[in-house]
């Protein structure tokens, strides 16, 4: 017997039943009251100008390392992109060997989260505002590599072999058969890029880079609550405005067929796009400036420290089964929430029309609240641990996964549930069979790549949780124990290298179903 399609959404959610179990082992008391006050400050959010004005101060310092940072990502993931298309090597030289190099090469640094390349960089240059762009380019470059190639290699190749027969030169017919069919795919992930950036960022500055994210970490940590909601209804406020245009922008720009070639030349949203890269050139300069970004910064590297004698030794007697398991256990914990728990909770209010919408709000905070910063919060009323490591994490990419399976079932269109409705089935049901049962195996494939996500961000909570991998790297970057750093760094990269073959796996078992 198998489950129908829409039941394997709700099987994840199945880890509520142990954690339900385990939780009041966890709770301690004292901080409830702190809990109370912080929710309580949500409609009572401070509106001091001298408060107000730090804030847009920070805010404006994130946005412009998200932008910084989203610019060099793109320039560095479209070259590596082409690089390491198998599809540009066999139409230039006629084998694609040097492509598969080229990817294994890009698979360290995309294996690595920013936040450790943000830490790293902070230890042997120093607090420098170009370190936060250089920590979010340069695993979103491989992101944006891997992407690039696989989009590239997936185009139908027709039109370039036509050309090819007609004697045009090689990298003239790439660009002129390949290029406008790429360019929906690459503005489409361009645009998601961006909206992570502004969100890792943040992040960054939690952890000392500046920014909104170390105005917000201030105000937690002081319990000024009222202030920290100012600054996280601002970033709300920006984060929607930015899904808005980009949204506005990947259906203007983003369709097939908008970049075909004419005769007078490329049509009119191939201009627009000429001109918004046109104007984006001064845009970033003018906020280099702003920032004080220096490139030249990275090349003054301070002095580290002697390893101490038998370094390694020690290193290697670190308890790495016990860090790993957590790691894992910590991974598959938070997947599983954010997976299961965003269907179920549209289940539950699907009688009441404005339970979507409070949903939406909710899961709208959990996108953009750092994941250190709600584990902060629980630890006021939980012990640290995976389990509070895990909720922290699974809150977050609930917020993620629930937009997208509230985008996939408004696409799927009302007839299949409203059919249900009239003829008798409850509003749950008709939701379910109706809506869910469609998009339910390439809901769960996009699961399974979250889950890959989610084991790189683990090291997120887990400086914060004191669990996994991650505490040990807060212990080892505290004590400027770099022989452990680099053991580490290789253990997160094994660990995300294998995660990602298996989420592909997964996500193509599930999508041939």
């Amino acid at each position: 017997m198998k489950p129908a399609a829409p039941l394997l959404l709700l099987l994840p959610a199945l880890v509520l039943l142990p954690l339900l179990v385990l939780l009041p082992g966890l709770v301690h008391g004292g901080g409830w009251d702190l809990i109370g006050q912080f929710l309580l400050a949500a409609v009572q959010p401070s509106t001091d100008p001298v408060v107000l004005e730090s804030l847009l101060r920070g805010l404006g310092v994130t946005a412009g390392m998200a932008l910084l940072g989203w610019c060099a990502s793109l320039l560095i993931g479209i070259a590596a992109g082409l690089a390491s298309s198998r599809l540009l090597w066999r139409t230039l030289i006629g084998h694609s060997w040097p492509a598969e190099g080229i990817r294994r090469l890009l698979a360290i640094p995309r294996s690595i989260h920013e936040l450790i390349w943000g830490l790293l960089l902070l230890q042997v240059i120093g607090l420098q505002p170009v370190i936060a762009v250089i920590a979010i380019a340069i695993p979103y470059g491989a992101l944006v590599a891997r992407v690039v190639s696989d989009l590239l290699d997936s185009l139908n190749e027709r039109n370039l072999q036509a050309l090819m027969a007609a004697g045009t030169a090689p990298p003239a017919a790439l660009l002129s058969a390949m290029g406008p069919p790429l360019l929906p795919g690459l503005i489409s992930y361009g645009g998601y890029r961006l909206e992570c950036a502004l969100r890792s960022a943040t992040l960054l500055g939690v952890f000392g880079l500046g920014g909104l994210g170390n105005e917000l970490l201030l105000t937690l940590q002081s319990l000024q609550f009222h202030e920290l909601w100012s600054g996280l209804w601002l970033l709300l406020a920006v984060m929607l405005s930015l899904e808005a245009v980009i949204g506005a922008l990947r259906r203007r720009w983003g369709m097939p067929g908008r970049f075909s070639l004419r005769a007078a030349g490329v049509g009119r949203r191939g201009r627009e796009l000429v001109l918004a890269g046109l104007l984006l050139v001064p845009l970033v300069f003018g906020v280099g400036r702003a920032l004080a970004i220096e490139p030249a910064a990275l090349l003054h590297w301070q002095a580290l420290p002697p390893l101490a004698p038998g370094g390694w030794q020690e290193a290697l007697a670190l308890p790495w089964p016990s860090l790993v398991f957590n790691t894992v256990l910590l991974t598959l914990l938070a997947a599983a929430l954010a997976v299961g728990v965003a269907p179920l909770l549209l289940l539950l209010v699907a009688p009441w029309p404005w339970g979507q919408r409070l949903l939406q709000l909710i899961w709208a905070i959990g996108r953009l609240w750092p994941p250190p910063l709600t584990a902060l919060l629980l630890l006021f009323v939980l012990k640290p641990g995976v389990i509070t490591a895990a909720l922290a994490l699974g809150f977050h990419n609930l917020g993620i996964l629930g937009r997208l399976l509230l985008e996939g079932s408004e696409a799927a269109g009302p007839q299949r549930q409203e059919a249900l409705r009239c003829s008798g089935t409850g509003p749950r049901l008709a939701l379910l069979y109706g809506r869910f049962s469609g998009l339910a195996r390439s809901y769960l494939a996009y699961g399974a790549y979250r889950a890959d996500v989610i084991l790189r961000e683990t090291v997120v909570v887990g400086l914060v949780a004191g669990t996994g991998l991650g505490s040990q790297l807060n212990q080892s970057l505290s004590a400027f124990a770099f022989d452990q750093l680099l053991l580490l760094m290789a253990a997160y990269a094994a660990l995300t290298l294998l995660g990602e073959d298996l989420s592909d796996r997964a996500r193509q078992r599930l999508l041939q179903q």
